[in-house]
């Protein structure tokens, strides 16, 4: 039987980024479902703090060169990729000059966050989109982290819906307790549905784009819901937990590789 294939899509990765909790997991994560026999692939954003000659980033040059049109402008979509020798293991990053040549990830120096980390966010979800479809490598389990991920779910259900190496594809969203502050522009909803979203898909988010509401459009669309954090906001575990979605609650660091591992065959099990 072929080895299942696991699409992690997050925020951030050590040592790319200082250590977080989501950087964490996603440095050991993908190391650990690839030593237990699945193949993987890792994308974050090349966000403008990382240092690409320490970091020995490359462009790939056959996948670059694309655009993609963000609320009727058009932004060149950079590949680059590293490797972490010791886990034998790749990342490849999503770039852009618009969205990710700033010297912060989602805020400036003063703590405010950035106006425009809603088209960051779709920009960077359709990036690796498009770039898994380059790389004609058709994944059996997305697992998103991060809230810059969030939007994944929806397009795959209704975006690349009829797309043969995307549409089958699992999806599982990771809720963390990386709340931003400032809510997404209110006419998030209006670039989703330019994109493909119908008008039903968006409800939720017409009048609330806080992280809440952001994180509850991820869970309506996603196939399974992982409570990364030990706490996090109260309205969303309540929300996935009311969910028929499979549900997995937190897991320490010493047992959630195995129990993250397990989850996704729960989430690729026929529906009865």
């Amino acid at each position: 039987m072929d080895a299942k294939k696991i699409l992690f899509i997050t925020q951030e990765i050590t040592p790319y980024l200082p250590e977080s909790e989501i950087a964490t997991i996603c440095r050991n994560l993908p190391q650990g479902i690839q030593e237990r026999g699945r193949e993987i692939r890792t994308f974050m954003p090349k966000f403008g703090n990382i240092n690409e000659r320490r970091n020995q980033l490359h462009e790939v040059i056959r996948l670059s060169g694309m655009n993609l049109i963000i609320d009727d402008t058009d932004h060149p979509l950079i590949i680059k990729v590293a490797s972490i020798q010791s886990a034998r293991m790749q990342v490849y990053f999503i770039d852009n000059e618009d969205f990710f040549q700033r010297k912060n990830t989602v805020m400036d120096d003063n703590g405010v966050e950035y106006e425009d980390n809603d088209d960051r966010s779709i920009f960077y979800v359709r990036g690796v989109l498009e770039t898994v479809k380059k790389l004609r490598w058709i994944p059996d389990v997305i697992h998103c982290h991060g809230w810059i991920a969030a939007p994944t779910a929806l397009y795959i259900k209704r975006m690349y819906a009829d797309d043969p190496c995307l549409k089958d594809a699992k999806i599982v969203y990771s809720i963390y307790n990386d709340e931003f502050n400032t809510p997404f522009r209110k006419d998030f909803s209006k670039k989703l549905m330019m994109d493909g979203a119908l008008e039903a898909d968006v409800e939720g988010i017409k009048e609330d784009t806080s992280f809440v509401g952001i994180s509850k459009l991820a869970m309506d669309f996603a196939d399974g819901i992982i409570q990364g954090s030990e706490v996090i906001d109260p309205a969303l575990l309540e929300y996935a937990q009311n969910k028929e979605t499979p549900f997995l609650s937190y897991r320490s660091p010493e047992s959630y590789m195995d129990a993250f591992n397990e989850f996704y065959d729960v989430v690729l099990e026929p529906k009865k």
